[in-house]
């Protein structure tokens, strides 16, 4: 990643989020149950929030400090990849949340060293902790309904 300018990183990540929400959309029209539907509709919300802070702050309008430090169970860690599919069965889909929310962690990590802006660095690290904190959501839906089954 070679950007010029906080605008081309601030753009990158727009477009990230926009990407993220739309995989969680896509996943939430393709699963049967009503439950999981609800899940992956209100991480793809949560991916628009992240979108809208970041325009917020693109245009001058805000700045966001970082979060404390989210505990991380890494349970996806060692789960083998999974690509979203129109019958992905529960553990599946959050085997790929698990994998997605890790990486857009690891991205705004480093989005975050990318920039010598403290105020960007700052934003982009309280984004790694809020995606580190659905990742942990779903490490703990996994733990509880799929773990615990068996």
């Amino acid at each position: 990643m070679d950007f010029k300018s906080a605008d081309q990183i601030l753009d990158f990540a727009i477009q990230k989020e926009e990407e993220a929400a739309g995989l969680y959309n896509d996943l939430a029209a393709t699963l049967a149950g009503p439950d999981m539907k609800k899940v992956f509709e209100s991480f793809a919300r949560e991916e628009m929030g992240h979108k809208a802070k970041l325009i917020e702050v693109k245009n001058g309008e805000r700045i966001v400090s970082s979060e404390k430090k989210i505990f991380d169970l890494k349970i996806g860690d060692s789960l083998v990849d999974v690509k979203p599919s129109p019958n992905m069965d529960y553990q599946h889909a959050l085997i790929f949340a698990m994998k997605a929310e890790k990486a857009a962690y690891k991205l705004y990590n480093d989005l975050a060293q990318a920039t010598d802006d403290p105020a960007l660095k700052d934003l982009f690290l309280g984004l790694a902790q809020e995606e580190a904190k659905h990742k942990l959501r779903f490490e703990i839906e996994y733990d509880d309904q799929i773990l615990t089954e068996n």
